[in-house]
């Protein structure tokens, strides 16, 4: 079993409420989901989200679209996965994606759960060591590894960012980067952290997404704006 669990709030600093603002009409993380929807090797898909109040939104629309979630710590996002794997019953791998992420490319994602079953590695991603523009990062891991870490970490920068364990312990865990062939794309930002992020994303969406909504990343890089930078806005 591979699971990816969605980690999403409301409570973003620099963009607070972002992953309910519309893309070509719909929610970003709704919008997420959907390109999550075309991987070939997940099995099920949950979003751990938070019992803090601001995220009541997101929570009744998640439900309302009849997506699994489960809420728990705001801040121990750590914990909040370790809950959220025991609460469904988990097992397997888990991959971890953030909803900040909505250009995400199913093809990386089927990839990064391949290189982890071929390799054994205790965890696989394509973000430590960079290829891959920002905004399609995902990590596999299995679920054990994790509850180790959850058992070890007592850094609160472990429990806030759930896998710096894992990778900064080679001694424990075994890794295995997922690197982009023939290319480093590593300085182009498809992630949303900020309104010029946001703005950039809502523009590939309005551009493709009308005739084109399963989209690929080279349909991205097709695009003459695709090389974004904040000063390009």
């Amino acid at each position: 079993m591979t699971v990816a669990i969605l980690q999403a709030r409301m409570s973003s600093t620099r963009l607070p409420g972002k992953v309910l603002m519309p893309l070509a009409g719909r929610p970003m993380i709704s919008r997420q989901i959907e390109r999550l929807a075309r991987c070939t090797k997940l099995t099920r898909l949950v979003v751990a989200t938070s019992r803090d109040p601001t995220d009541d939104p997101l929570h009744a629309h998640l439900t309302a679209e009849g997506v699994d979630v489960f809420r728990g710590e705001l801040q121990d996002v750590l914990t909040r996965y370790l809950d959220c794997a025991h609460h469904f019953g988990l097992s397997g791998d888990i991959v971890r994606l953030t909803a900040d992420c909505p250009l995400i490319d199913p093809v990386v994602v089927d990839e990064a759960i391949g290189l982890r079953a071929r390799s054994g590695a205790d965890y696989v991603s394509n973000g430590r060591d960079r290829t891959y523009p920002r905004g399609l990062d995902v990590e596999v891991f299995p679920l054990s590894a994790l509850e180790q870490a959850g058992r070890r970490a007592v850094d609160d920068y472990d429990h806030e960012h759930v896998t710096p364990y894992l990778y900064n312990n080679p001694g424990s865990f075994t890794r295995c980067d997922l690197i982009q062939a023939g290319r480093n794309d590593s300085r182009l930002r498809w992630t949303v952290d900020t309104p010029e992020d946001y703005a950039f994303v809502a523009r590939v969406y309005d551009a493709l997404y009308p005739t084109r909504p399963d989209f690929t990343s080279e349909d991205i890089r097709a695009l003459p704006f695709s090389h974004f930078e904040p000063e390009d806005l």
